[in-house]
């Protein structure tokens, strides 16, 4: 028998926003896979060792999986990542490779799934909490209401394109280009609102475009809502 490729998604930061399932399937499987250089030093790994103490004493295996543009570059690192999780498979032990968020989410785990798949194995999906309803819970705002609409983008697709669209617009991975990020929100009279590292212990929330530093990190995620007429 062959073994089961799963993606867990850990939520967005706080350990106590993981799913019963996610903090079961964790503890039932001894081989973890999480994505980056060091494994035990990575973001989703602490996230679940908060909520999985045994997760300590389990082989963690880090997973390159390297941020590049170059697509060719890119199927070949994510060929490899296949590749490595195979060999676990094929000996018919589960892999469980940890995501932060939900692994539906723009996640690294969907590019390996696609892979393992074609390859005739089994996967599964256990979702895990949205960044981005995490953030609108800290902030204390609905994401939508009566018949909003709801997108979901990456930030660089906005200020490359100039597009907007009508209703509320959470933007992802905006931390590189937040000064664009700024630009496009105010030139769209937007009301935003930033939430930095959302669970975590260096949290951060900005309530307004002008409050939002340009040099903030990584995880910043923007909520931005038509101003109400």
């Amino acid at each position: 028998m062959s073994g089961i490729f799963y993606g867990v998604g850990v939520g967005p930061g706080d350990p106590e926003l993981m799913t019963l399932k996610a903090v079961r399937v964790i503890r039932e499987n001894e081989i973890i896979l999480v994505p980056g250089e060091e494994a035990r030093d990575s973001v989703a790994y602490r996230i679940a060792a908060g909520a999985v103490p045994e997760l300590s004493g389990k082989e963690v295996i880090s997973v390159s999986m390297p941020m590049i543009k170059d697509r060719k570059k890119l199927e070949e690192s994510h060929d490899r990542a296949a590749d490595q999780v195979e060999t676990y498979l094929r000996e018919g032990k589960n892999a469980v490779f940890l995501t932060l968020g939900d692994p539906s989410v723009y996640s690294t785990f969907t590019y390996l799934e696609k892979r393992i798949k074609e390859r005739g194995y089994a996967t599964e999906i256990i979702s895990g909490i949205p960044s981005f309803c995490a953030a609108a819970a800290c902030a204390g705002i609905p994401l939508t209401e009566w018949s909003q609409e709801l997108h979901i983008l990456p930030a660089l697709h906005c200020i490359e394109n100039q597009e907007d669209v009508p209703g509320t617009v959470v933007l992802m991975k905006s931390g590189r280009k937040m000064g664009q990020v700024k630009k496009w929100l105010l030139e769209k009279g937007r009301k935003a609102v930033m939430v930095e590292n959302c669970g975590m212990d260096n949290q951060k929330i900005y309530r307004s475009t002008e409050e939002i530093p340009e040099d903030a990190g990584y995880y910043s995620l923007i909520i931005a809502k038509e101003e109400e007429a």
